[in-house]
C-alpha cells in the first residue's frame, strides 16, 4: 500500500488543500513509525495506510482519513498529541485522542474490560467519527491475526465478533461487517469454518456460476428491452459466517440453505428500481412473503434497497436486490457514504443515528458497567424490525419483537393493559414474533391494573422490559421475575 493509492481514492471527496493535508500526515507519521516493524514484519506505517485506505473507500472525510494516518502515533512514538495538535489542528487531535483512548481496551478481567467498552461505545456520541476509524483500523489487525499467538487471535476475534462487527453493522457498514465476521469465524470456529468453506467454495461454486449467468442472461435481455432504463448487474454471494447463523438458527444442513447468493440490480434512480421489480416479476414468479421495501421504509443504519426472492429458472428461489449507485455505495460503505451523498463533505459529521441516542439512554438507566453491556447486546447490538399501527405510523422494534412489545412502544398504558393483538388482520397470540412489515393493532382492558408479569419471558424490547418490572415491584412479586 502506497500514499498515492490512498489518495487516488480520495479524489471525489477531497479538495487540493486536503489532499496536501494527506500527504503531510502520511510523511508525519512515516518519520514517527520509522524503524518500527508489524509482527507480520512488514514497516508499521502500512498499518497507518492500511487504515487510511479502508476509510478513504468508505468516501469519509478529510479529517478523518488524516486520523488515520496519524492513530497510533501518540502511543507508539515520541510524538505526542500536541506535537500533532500543533501541525495538524485541534480537529484531527480531537479524533486522535479518541482513538487513543478506545486503543487502551484490553481484555484484562472481565469488569475492568466492561469499564473500558463502555467508555468505547459512549465516545460515538461524543464524534462518530472515532469508531469509524476504529472500525477500519481493527480490520486491518485482524487480517494480520495469522501473526499472533493462539490464545491473543482468539481474544481479539471474540472481541471483534461481540462488539466492533455488530457496530460496523449499525453504522451501515456491510462491507466492513462481513469481513470482520468471516475473520473472526476463521480463528474462534477453525473446523466448522474449514468444512463450510469447502462446501461453499468447492463443492457447489461451478454449478453456482452457471446458474447466475443464466439469471443474468434472462434479466439482461429483458432489460435491454426498455427504452432509457440504465443498469448493472452483479452477484454477491453470502458470507461464510452469515451461512453458518442461519444454518444454526434455521437448524438446517448447508446442503438445504438457497439463499447463499443474490442478484444486485443497480441503477440512476428510484423509479426505476420499482420498474426492474415490476420487470423481475414479470419474468419469474414471485416467492410470497419474500418482499421488503427498505426504500420506503430504510432499516436504522440509512440502508435503502428492494428486496424480492422469485422462484428463478427450473423454479430455483433467487434474491434480487434493486437499488440506486448512492444507495449501493451507502449499503457498502454506511454513514460515511450517506455523509458524503448528503453533503459532499461532513458539514453534518455529528448528525447521530438514533441508535447512538438509545446507547445513551441505556447509560443513564444502568446500574454499572455489567448491566450496561447487558443492556447494549440486547437492545442494540441486534437486527431491527419495522411494524405499522393501523393508522400507518411506522415503528422500530427489535428483531424477534412481540404485540407486547409494540404496545409499549404506542404508549405505557397501551403496554399495561393489553389484551388482545391483532396482526395482519388476523387474531394473534401475545407472544408471536413479528416480522418486518407486519400491521399490529393492540385491544385494550380498561379494567386491567398492570401487565402480566410473565410477559417479561417472551419481550424483547428494553421498554416493556422495564415497564413490566416496574410494574411488578409495585405490586411485590419481584422475587419471581427470572433474571434478564
Amino acid at each position: 500500500m502506497t500514499i498515492e493509492e490512498v489518495i487516488k481514492k480520495t479524489v471525489e471527496n477531497c479538495s487540493d488543500a486536503d489532499t496536501n493535508l494527506i500527504k503531510l500526515a502520511y510523511d508525519f507519521a512515516e518519520e514517527a513509525h520509522r524503524g518500527q516493524k508489524r509482527k507480520s514484519g512488514e514497516n508499521y506505517i502500512q498499518h497507518s495506510l492500511q487504515t487510511a485506505y479502508g476509510l478513504a473507500q468508505m468516501k469519509a472525510d478529510c479529517a478523518s482519513i488524516v486520523a488515520g494516518l496519524l492513530h497510533d502515533v501518540p502511543e507508539d512514538t515520541k510524538y505526542t498529541l500536541k506535537d500533532i495538535e500543533k501541525d495538524f489542528g485541534k480537529e484531527i487531535s480531537q479524533l486522535v485522542k479518541g482513538i487513543t483512548k478506545l486503543g487502551k481496551i484490553k481484555y484484562r478481567g472481565i469488569e475492568r474490560y466492561r469499564e473500558s467498552l463502555k467508555k468505547m461505545i459512549l465516545a460515538m456520541a461524543q464524534d462518530i467519527r472515532v469508531i469509524i476509524i476504529k472500525v477500519s483500523d481493527r480490520l486491518h489487525n485482524l487480517k494480520t491475526l495469522e501473526f499472533l499467538p493462539p490464545e491473543k487471535q482468539k481474544r481479539i476475534a471474540q472481541e471483534s465478533l461481540e462488539i466492533y462487527a455488530p457496530i460496523a453493522g449499525l453504522l451501515g457498514i456491510e462491507r466492513l461487517k462481513w469481513q470482520m465476521e468471516d475473520i473472526c469465524f476463521k480463528y474462534l470456529y477453525p473446523e466448522k469454518y474449514n468444512k463450510l468453506e469447502y462446501k461453499y467454495e468447492v463443492e457447489k461454486k461451478v454449478e453456482r456460476q452457471r446458474y447466475i449467468q443464466r439469471v443474468k442472461g434472462i434479466l439482461k435481455k429483458r432489460l435491454k428491452e426498455e427504452k432509457n432504463i440504465n443498469f448493472s448487474i452483479e452477484s454477491r454471494m453470502k458470507h461464510l459466517y452469515s451461512i453458518y447463523r442461519k444454518m444454526q438458527l434455521k437448524d438446517r444442513p448447508f446442503n438445504e440453505i438457497y439463499d447463499v447468493f443474490a442478484l444486485r440490480v443497480v441503477t440512476d434512480n428510484i423509479s426505476d428500481c420499482y420498474k426492474i421489480l415490476g420487470l423481475i416479476h414479470d419474468i419469474w414468479k414471485p416467492k410470497p412473503g419474500h418482499f421488503k421495501d427498505y426504500i420506503s421504509v430504510p432499516k436504522p443504519n440509512g440502508y435503502r434497497s428492494l428486496h424480492t426472492t422469485v422462484f428463478g429458472p427450473d423454479g430455483k428461489a433467487t434474491e434480487f436486490q434493486i437499488r440506486t449507485k448512492k444507495m449501493d455505495d451507502e449499503a457498502k460503505f454506511g454513514i460515511a457514504a450517506h455523509w458524503h451523498y448528503k453533503t459532499k463533505g461532513f458539514e453534518n459529521k455529528k448528525e447521530q443515528p438514533k441508535w447512538i441516542q438509545e446507547i445513551l439512554e441505556l447509560q443513564r438507566g444502568s446500574k454499572d458497567a455489567n448491566d450496561f453491556i447487558k443492556k447494549i447486546k440486547l437492545d442494540v447490538f441486534q437486527n431491527r424490525i419495522f411494524v405499522f399501527s393501523p393508522k400507518g405510523d411506522v415503528f422500530e422494534l427489535p428483531e424477534k419483537s412481540t404485540p407486547i412489545d409494540f404496545a409499549y412502544a404506542v404508549h405505557t398504558d397501551i403496554g399495561n393493559k393489553a389484551s388482545i393483538a391483532i396482526v395482519n388482520e388476523k387474531m394473534s397470540t401475545l407472544d408471536h414474533k413479528l416480522k418486518n412489515g407486519d400491521l399490529v393493532e393492540i385491544r385494550i382492558d380498561k379494567n386491567r391494573k398492570g401487565p402480566n408479569h410473565n410477559w417479561i419471558k417472551f419481550v424483547r424490547s428494553k421498554k416493556a422490559r422495564e415497564k413490566i418490572k416496574q410494574n411488578s415491584q409495585k405490586i411485590g412479586i419481584r422475587k419471581f421475575l427470572p433474571k434478564i
